[in-house]
Formats: structure tokens, C-alpha cells, sequence
């Protein structure tokens, strides 16, 4: 097992611990180590030197910098600590009230490759090493998604325009309350579909010793479905609250004479959240997932007497 699953084992496997970890891991200072810094943390990871010392800054540039299944560097702009500088001002954006449809998709042109970059890059890589690799099928599956999620994120623009829509109640509806169970759903739907290819062709499991298992569909499909509800959870709660909190302070009699802070307290709350969120998304599901004997394939059923496997479940 990679002694970067052999760490989310090692530590406390609470809700909050994994929190807190993802707080240290998504630090922008991460994004400062070069290449050769990276790998020489890793090494150090990898021979067991960082693992029980108090200042584990090594540990956590490794942690954030190195793929836990191929061992190599993450490119810069798809490492973990580059999610906050780099997509949170694009999703701030996508999710405005934009006039035109050309902006509307452009924004979530950028949304959705940037996600479909991420998800890719961050994708359990097992069977791949075994020579189960798919890349024409991989391609088609991108650019298949990034085309409809872009168009789908910008139904509600392309609603107003076309069918005219003037109603103050139906413009609410389609530009503030339709973007939020949107934005979760199209989530949700990149990371099963950019992914697919783990729940087709099984992921790496291993037993509580660390001993590979075996590849199995049923770990896959658990994994990616895990990763997706997380997606979901991040982008369906950054688009609510902002709205929501927008909602209520119109009523106050102070913006109701100021509304032109309306636009700047709409977007830093909705940097804030997205901020806060990353972490708890990160840290909503195990990096070291865990699946039952009977839940797996017979083959591998029969291969172990563990009652209980593990599986990377990627990010």
C-alpha cells in the first residue's frame, strides 16, 4: 500500500480530523516547492522519515503535490492548494446573473474543463497501470462532458433570452433558485462520467496489511460515487447560501437604500463559502476508502478472510 494511503490510515478517521487535514493539505504556500522539492519529500515519505515527526510539513507538501497510485507530480494548476486561487473566482462567476449567453457559457466553459481537468487527474489509476488503459475512450468521455455540462449550466441564461422571460418572479426563479440543485447536479454528473472508467474497470483493493487483493468494479463504483456527492455537496452549498444571505439582507432597510452593495456582498460571501467548503467536501468520504468482503466481486471474495478492504478513493 502507498505510504500516502498508509498515512490516511494512520491517522484519526473522524469527520472533523479529516477536515482538518484538508486545511493543512490546501495551503496556496504548497504551490511555492519545486519539482525536484516535491520529490525529494515524497522519498522521504516513502522511506518513513516524515511519518511520526510533530512538524510534518514534508509530509503535507507531499501529500498535496504527488498522485497517491502512479507516485508522480501533480501538474500545478490540478494539485489540491491551486483549487481556492484558481476556481474559485470561476465558479464566483458562472454563478452570476449574467445578460448575454455568450458570457454564460463562457464562464462555464471554463467551470466545467477546469472540474473535468481536476477530476481526471485526481482518478484512481490501478487498473491503468495494469495495462487496462482506454485513452480514445477517456478523450471522448472529456470533451463529451465539458460540452454538455457547459451547456446545461447555462439553460437558465439561455431560458431568459430565448423565451424572453420579463416576469420579476420567473427570472428569480430561473437566474437564482435553478442554478443551485444545477450546479450540484452537473457536479455530481462530471465526476461519474470523466471517472467512469473506474466503475468499468475496477480499482485496486487491499487488505488491512496493505497486501493487494485484487481490481474490483464494485470498490470503483463506490469510489467514484463517493467523490461525486462530495463534488455535488461543494458546488450546491456555494451557490445556496450566498443567494440566501443576499435574500435576507434586501429585506433590511439599510440595503434597501444601498443596493448597489448587493453584487459585492453576493460575490465575497460567495468566495468565502466556496473557501470553507473545500475542506469539508475533501473531507466528507475517507481518502482510504472501505468496502465489505460480500460487497466485492466472488474472485475476490475468495481470495482474502479480511472482512474488511480498503481502496484509494482518489479526490
Amino acid at each position: 500500500m502507498d505510504p500516502y494511503l498508509l498515512f490516511w490510515r494512520s491517522r484519526d478517521q473522524s469527520f472533523f480530523s479529516r477536515v482538518k487535514t484538508w486545511f493543512d493539505l490546501l495551503e496556496p504556500s504548497n504551490l511555492l516547492a519545486s519539482n525536484p522539492e516535491i520529490q525529494n519529500a515524497h522519498s522521504r515519505l516513502t522511506s518513513g522519515e516524515t511519518l511520526n515527526k510533530k512538524d510534518d510539513s514534508d509530509l503535507m507538501l507531499s501529500l498535496a503535490s504527488v498522485h497517491a497510485d502512479s507516485g508522480t507530480v501533480i501538474p500545478l494548476i490540478f494539485r489540491p492548494p491551486a483549487l481556492f486561487p484558481i476556481a474559485g473566482p470561476v465558479v464566483v462567476a458562472s454563478f452570476l446573473p449574467h445578460t448575454q449567453v455568450k458570457i454564460a457559457l463562457f464562464w462555464q466553459f471554463l467551470l466545467q474543463s477546469y472540474s473535468a481537468g481536476f477530476n481526471y487527474t485526481h482518478r484512481n489509476t490501478s487498473a491503468e497501470q495494469r495495462g487496462k488503459k482506454l485513452p480514445m475512450k477517456e478523450l471522448l468521455l472529456i470533451a463529451g462532458t465539458v460540452s454538455y455540462t457547459t451547456c446545461a449550466g447555462a439553460l437558465p441564461q439561455i431560458l431568459v433570452n430565448r423565451l424572453g422571460v420579463r416576469s420579476p418572479p420567473a427570472q428569480i426563479f430561473l437566474r437564482s433558485w435553478l442554478p443551485i440543485p444545477l450546479s450540484a447536479a452537473l457536479a455530481f454528473f462530471n465526476v461519474l462520467t470523466v471517472r467512469s472508467d473506474e466503475a468499468d474497470a475496477g480499482i485496486q483493493v487491499f487488505d488491512y496489511s496493505g497486501k493487494p487483493v485484487g481490481i474490483s468494479k464494485a470498490a470503483g463504483e463506490k469510489a467514484v460515487r463517493e467523490t461525486a456527492i462530495s463534488r455535488a455537496l461543494l458546488l450546491g452549498v456555494t451557490a445556496a447560501l450566498p443567494y440566501m444571505l443576499v435574500s435576507l439582507l434586501e429585506r433590511t432597510r439599510f440595503f434597501q437604500r444601498n443596493s448597489l452593495l448587493v453584487a459585492p456582498v453576493r460575490n465575497v460571501s460567495g468566495v468565502f463559502v466556496f473557501a470553507l467548503m473545500l475542506p469539508v467536501s475533501l473531507g466528507l468520504f475517507p481518502q482510504l476508502g472501505t468496502i465489505k468482503r460480500e460487497m466485492l466481486e466472488k474472485e475476490l471474495q475468495a481470495a482474502t478472510v479480511s472482512t474488511k478492504l480498503f481502496y484509494h478513493r482518489g479526490v
